[in-house]
């Protein structure tokens, strides 16, 4: 594969990747570094873990799920791409974030050779969403940014919130709410 100006090598050596996981959201695949993702699970598979918003102050977020006494904020795979809504079928927890992603399936594992620099025709957005593009099995993805799910300022205002709530249950516990 020869080098052009925008691509970059994963890591140096000639054969080395990066394991990616490549998921799709209706029609349209997407990669994430493996190492961004901490455990994939089957909606079917969470029950009792998940907890609804009832008024998101974040629209692609409507849960949390519980996972080893950590919370982690469900966004909407489709919402955040601004794709048509699809049927997801798979969570992925992410590493390093308190991010869980919903996505239709996953298509495989792969490893990833080479990663492109975005076009400049990548406007806004999607500079935060990807880290840029690569080519698996002759097809071009967009390699996603594990931060790029939820902004700084989106993180804030969840984690805001989730603590209002959690004080607002704990004051009707122990009955110091009032009617």
């Amino acid at each position: 594969m020869r080098q052009t100006p925008n691509s970059v090598p994963v890591s140096s050596g000639n054969r080395s990747t990066e394991q990616v996981v490549v998921f799709s959201i209706g029609e349209y695949s997407f990669a994430i570094s493996a190492a961004a993702v901490q455990e994939i699970r089957n909606t079917d598979s969470l029950g009792g873990m998940v907890m609804e918003l009832e008024s998101s102050v974040v629209s692609k977020v409507g849960h949390t799920i519980e996972r080893d006494s950590r919370s982690y904020f469900v966004v909407s795979g489709s919402d955040h791409f601004h794709l048509p809504p699809s049927r997801p079928t798979t969570l992925l927890i992410l590493a390093r974030t308190p991010t869980a992603v919903l996505v239709d399936r996953i298509e495989e594992m792969a490893g990833m050779r080479t990663i492109v620099a975005l076009p400049r025709s990548f406007q806004g957005k999607e500079r935060i969403w990807y880290r840029g593009l690569t080519i698996l099995d002759g097809k071009v993805l967009p390699v996603v940014d594990p931060r790029g799910f939820l902004t700084t300022n989106e993180l804030r205002s969840l984690e805001q919130h989730a603590a209002e709530r959690h004080a607002t249950a704990e004051s009707a516990h122990s009955g110091g709410e009032s009617t």
